[in-house]
Formats: C-alpha cells, sequence, structure tokens
C-alpha cells in the first residue's frame, strides 16, 4: 500500500511540475510574436482492482497542448493581407497628393503665369520685355511638368525597390515554413505529440507572409502547410518550395514585374490582377491603378497644351515678318516591343489629334492575320486588317513597317513622357508671333459703305503656301464681286452677301454693308505689323477654350480633374485603410482572447501547481513513513 501511494505521489509530483514548468514558459513568452499559451493536458492514471473495488492510481499527462482557434488565426491573416495591402496603396498615392495638392508647387500657378504673360504681350506686342516675359514664363511652365514628372518618376522606381524587396521577403518566409514543414513532421512522427513552439513559429510565419501578399494555407493529413498565392500558384508543398522573382516587363525594361518559378525551374510573369493583398499586392495596384494613369495623365496635358498652342502660333507672324513655329517642344509616343517577339517589325505611332489622347496605354497584337489594338484602360479592342494600316485610335496614328511574326506584341504608351520630354523651342522673343500674318483693308476712294473684317487665319496648320499673296476683291456692282489674286483661281461674277464668310489662300473674311460699284478691298501679307496682337489673343484664348477630352474640356480642367480623382482617392484610402487596421486589431484580440497568455490567469496557476506540488511532496512523505513503519515491524 505505501509503494501504491508513493507511485501515487511521484505521479502527482510529476504532473504538478509538468503545470510549473508550462506556466512558466507561458509568462516567458508573453510577448513572444505569434505565441500560442499552452496548457497541459492531464487525466486519471488507470485504477487497480484490489477486490473490494478499484483504486486509483493518481494522474498522467497526455500532452502539453497549445491553445490556438484555426477559424481566428484565419481571420487574422485575411485581415493582415487586407490592411497591409490596403495602408501600402494609401502611403504611396499620399506621396503624389501631396505633391499635387501643394498650391506652390502644383501646374496651376505656372500655367496661370504663362497665359497671362501672353495676355500681357497681347496689350503691348511690340515690348521686348513682354516678350522675354512669355518666354520665361514658358520655361518656368515646361520645368514645373518636367519636375513633376520627375517626381513621378522617382515614386515609380521607388516601387520597383519595394517589390524586389516585397518579392524576397516572400522566398524567405517560404522557405521558412518548408523548413518548420519538415521539422514538425519529423518531431510528429518521433514523439506522436505536437511541437507547439514550432507549430506557433510555421502560424507566424504565415502571418507575417500574409503582411507581403495574401496567402492561403491547406493542412495536410500530416499537419503539414500547403501554401498558395495569386490565382492558386503554390509556394509550399509540405517541403517543397517555389519562388517569386523579380524582372524587368517585356515591353518595359524599366518596370520591375513579379514573376512566379516553379519547383521544376519555369518561370511564368503574373498579372498585376493577381497580386492581391499585402504589400506587394498594393503596390502593384498602386502602380497600374494610380501611378501610371497620373504619369499618362500629367502627359496628356503637356502634349495637348504644346500641340494646340503650337498649332495656333505657327498661324502667326513673328516680329521679323515671319510665320510662326513651335513654340514648345513635345514628346514622342513611346513605343516599346515585347522582348518575346520573333519578328522585326517595327511600330511607329505618332501624334496626330491632341484632343483626341486619353490617359491609356495601349496593346497591338498580331495574330498573322489581323491586328488587334487594345485599349488598356477598359479593354477595348479594335481589330483591322494590315491594309487598314495606318490605323488612327484616340489622336494617336500608328503604323508598321512590316508584319510581325505571329504572336508578336507591342506596348504604346502615347502620353508616359510627355511631361518630362516638354520644353521651349524658341529662345529669341522676336521669334514669338502675336501678330496676323494676314491684314484685310478697304482701297481708299471706295464710294459705298461696305466695310471687311480684320481677316482670321484658318485652321489647323500648315498654313497655306499662298497665305500671304496679296488677293483683290472687287466689286462689279452692289451685289456682284470678282476674286483676283495667286492661288484664287479668279472667280468673276460671285454673289455678294452681307457678313457671308469669303475663304481663300487659308483666310477667311467677311464684307458687310452696301459696297458701291468698282469699291475693292485688299487681303495681303500683314508685313510691319509690329502692332498687331491677334494672334496673341488668339492664344490667349486657348487657356479658357475646351481643346482636351475630344472638346470637353480645358487644360485647366483636365489637370484639376486629374487632381480631384487622386485626391478622393487618397481619401477613400485612408478611410478603408483605418476601417482595415480596426478589423485586424479586432480579429488580433479575439484570438489573443483565446490564444494569448494573461499574466493574472498565469500567476494564479503557479500559486496552484505549487499547492499541488507541495501536497504531491506530502503524499510521498507520508507514504515514506508508512514504508518505514512496516520495515519496523520486521524487526
Amino acid at each position: 500500500m505505501a509503494t501504491s501511494i508513493l507511485s501515487i505521489g511521484q505521479s502527482a509530483l510529476a504532473a504538478a511540475q509538468a503545470g510549473l514548468s508550462t506556466t512558466g514558459h507561458n509568462i516567458a513568452n508573453a510577448s513572444t510574436p505569434g505565441y500560442s499559451r499552452q496548457v497541459v493536458i492531464q487525466g486519471a492514471a488507470q485504477p487497480q482492482n484490489f477486490g473490494f473495488g478499484f483504486m486509483g492510481q493518481g494522474t498522467q499527462i497526455s500532452t502539453v497542448q497549445r491553445v490556438y482557434n484555426e477559424y481566428l488565426g484565419v481571420q487574422v491573416q485575411s485581415a493582415q493581407a487586407s490592411q497591409s495591402g490596403l495602408n501600402t496603396y494609401y502611403t504611396q498615392i499620399k506621396q503624389i497628393d501631396n505633391m499635387l495638392a501643394d498650391p506652390t508647387a502644383g501646374l496651376s500657378p505656372s500655367l496661370q503665369d504663362f497665359f497671362s504673360g501672353i495676355q500681357a504681350m497681347a496689350s503691348n506686342p511690340s515690348n521686348v520685355p513682354a516678350r522675354q516675359a512669355v518666354l520665361s514664363s514658358a520655361d518656368a511652365l515646361a520645368g514645373r511638368f518636367q519636375s513633376l514628372a520627375g517626381q513621378l518618376n522617382e515614386i515609380s522606381q521607388g516601387v520597383n525597390s519595394q517589390i524586389q524587396s516585397s518579392v524576397s521577403s516572400i522566398n524567405s518566409y517560404a522557405q521558412q515554413i518548408a523548413q518548420l514543414n519538415d521539422s514538425i513532421g519529423k518531431a510528429q512522427r518521433a514523439t506522436g505529440q505536437p511541437p507547439n513552439d514550432l507549430l506557433d513559429q510555421r502560424d507566424q510565419l504565415v502571418l507575417d507572409l500574409n503582411k507581403e501578399i495574401k496567402a492561403t494555407v491547406v493542412k495536410q493529413g500530416d499537419g503539414s502547410y500547403n501554401v498558395f498565392i495569386g490565382n492558386g500558384q503554390s509556394l509550399v508543398v509540405g517541403t517543397t518550395t517555389s519562388k517569386l522573382v523579380s524582372v524587368a516587363s517585356a515591353t518595359d525594361l524599366s518596370k520591375i514585374v513579379v514573376a512566379y518559378q516553379s519547383s521544376s525551374g519555369s518561370t511564368i510573369p503574373l498579372s498585376e490582377s493577381s497580386l492581391v493583398g499585402g504589400q506587394l499586392g498594393g503596390l502593384a495596384e498602386f502602380r497600374s491603378k494610380t501611378l501610371e494613369p497620373a504619369q499618362n495623365a500629367l502627359g496628356r496635358v503637356a502634349i495637348g497644351l504644346a500641340s494646340t498652342v503650337n498649332a495656333q502660333h505657327s498661324l502667326g507672324q513673328d516680329l521679323n515678318g515671319n510665320l510662326g513655329g513651335a513654340l514648345f517642344t513635345l514628346a514622342s509616343p513611346v513605343v516599346n516591343a515585347s522582348t518575346g517577339n520573333t519578328g522585326s517589325a517595327v511600330v511607329t505611332a505618332s501624334i496626330s489629334d491632341a484632343g483626341a489622347l486619353t490617359t491609356s496605354d495601349y496593346r497591338l497584337q498580331y495574330d498573322g492575320s489581323n491586328y488587334t489594338l487594345t485599349r488598356l484602360s477598359d479593354n477595348t479592342a479594335t481589330t483591322f486588317a494590315p491594309a487598314a494600316l495606318p490605323q488612327t485610335v484616340d489622336g494617336v496614328t500608328i503604323n508598321v513597317s512590316t508584319a510581325p511574326d505571329p504572336g508578336d506584341s507591342f506596348l504604346i504608351r502615347p502620353t508616359v513622357n510627355g511631361a518630362s520630354g516638354i520644353g521651349v523651342a524658341i529662345s529669341d522673343p522676336a521669334l514669338l508671333a502675336a501678330a496676323a500674318p494676314i491684314r484685310a483693308a478697304a482701297t481708299s476712294g471706295n464710294t459705298g459703305t461696305g466695310t471687311i473684317g480684320a481677316g482670321s487665319v484658318n485652321t489647323p496648320p500648315p498654313p497655306n503656301a499662298n497665305l500671304q499673296q496679296p488677293v483683290t476683291i472687287t466689286f462689279t456692282s452692289a451685289t456682284t464681286y470678282n476674286v483676283t489674286g495667286t492661288g484664287t483661281g479668279n472667280p468673276t461674277g460671285l454673289t455678294y452677301t452681307p457678313g457671308a464668310t469669303i475663304s481663300y489662300n487659308g483666310w477667311s473674311t467677311s464684307i458687310s454693308g452696301t459696297p458701291a460699284a468698282g469699291d475693292s478691298f485688299t487681303v495681303a501679307s500683314n508685313a510691319g505689323g509690329v502692332g498687331d496682337s491677334r494672334n496673341a489673343l488668339l492664344l490667349g484664348d486657348l487657356q479658357t477654350s475646351n481643346t482636351l477630352g475630344n472638346g470637353t474640356t480645358s487644360y485647366q480642367g483636365a489637370y484639376s480633374q486629374f487632381v480631384s480623382e487622386i485626391g478622393n482617392k487618397t481619401r477613400e484610402l485612408e478611410v478603408t485603410s483605418s476601417a482595415a487596421s480596426n478589423l485586424l486589431s479586432q480579429a488580433t484580440l479575439s484570438a489573443q482572447n483565446e490564444s494569448g497568455v494573461n499574466l493574472d490567469e498565469e500567476a494564479a496557476n503557479l500559486l496552484r501547481y505549487q499547492q499541488a506540488y507541495q501536497a504531491a511532496g506530502k503524499v510521498m512523505q507520508i507514504a515514506s513513513q508508512l514504508f518505514d513503519v512496516l520495515l519496523s515491524i520486521g524487526q
């Protein structure tokens, strides 16, 4: 009996000691990330039949179990992926929002200064300082475009670096999870017991992985984790890992994209839409939905401004009596052939109508018979045969030198370099074409009441070769007139309608009133018209004209819309990111309430196990005393 009592005391002592060790382990890891509280699972030992009944034989420990709720764990992982993705997107877009919202660093002040300079020149077109002020403000405007484009490019390079860093972290986590799968499997096979701390480490790695990209875990029968990302690509299968690689885009070598490399070594590019959640997903979404459209939107304003100002400027006359040239230089569309192309075709693109430009990029593909041009912003596709080249879509004219090989593709970015490529084409203020190149006047000695308008140059440019050739309109009666001059065809007997437009050689004018027979009017070169500001006024009118978006918005309107979209998206992400952080906190709290270490509770457990340990020792002491009694009987 004493021996039985002794063994019972020993089992109680061992159980209390295990409880003390486990409680101490919990306290020691109270601040360890991912640690789950552990508890000793014990039960009564197999009782023994003594004839008069079964008597207990103490206690036995079946296992040390971690308190972990897989459902809550998955909720925390999902909330973490969402919060990391939204927070990354918000952090990135906030840079652009701050840049554009700065009243001194934005585009609006420079745009206003440029047109204010144009208006000042129109008030005094022969004044050289006023002309120089126009060139200075044009330089400042181009510089502002370039500065904003440079800042967006720096953000783009930063995204590249962060993508590379995130990919490296993902691969590291995948490798560690696979190693833990191996270690956990070996430990469980050897002991039949769960290695709780290794399980916690693996779950923490999965949580850390979700900070980088949304990962889905499938638990196998042997307890190992299979981890999947994106559209079901396996990252970890048991002890085998695949990995992500950061590579240059096939159609834009300056852009880092993500590819999937299987365990066999094959590499498959991943679409940005498949990268969901976590920092990597946030970066991919920011770049595709905000950064690249922002670069294109700013470029569209720059190209639209340069193209329309140049067009109007070329219809004017400078101080030297010559027709105006380009005031701004502008960038050409970017065309990148895919690195996977096998053919030698060269695709070219040019801006044919700046007012029709969008903020989208385009993909041109050839299937061996037809071309398909896809507008990437909304996936609108246009299919056409090679005979239809050159093809004009959204103000961009596309041509192909020779037929590509089937499957070849090209990325066309009409406006991406518009802001970085704008510049001022002239430095001599005398070359500013403020005057109109033609002058209309009534011949002295006319006897009727007819008057002729100042005349204007027709658009679009280039001007007619005979624009400044003298043309005479002679009335043969009060209702008919003849026209003479180079390029007119010298028509006779034309019917006069007061106020009707008369157009020849690229100019238009009108005559009103009642001319008399013999009265004449001339339209000729405006040589010496240094005080004329008609073209400067037309240049100034461009500020408020709806020159972009197919005639729906002005330069400032297009820029303001772009700034507004960035601002609205920033506010939206600020709210959703905050909400995601709250959801993560709530999910984490729920998991911690079940799995976390409560130091007050552990302190109570220490006291309980200490008392149990002392009581077990007392049982063993009594058993020893009983054994001594038995020995003394034998003496």
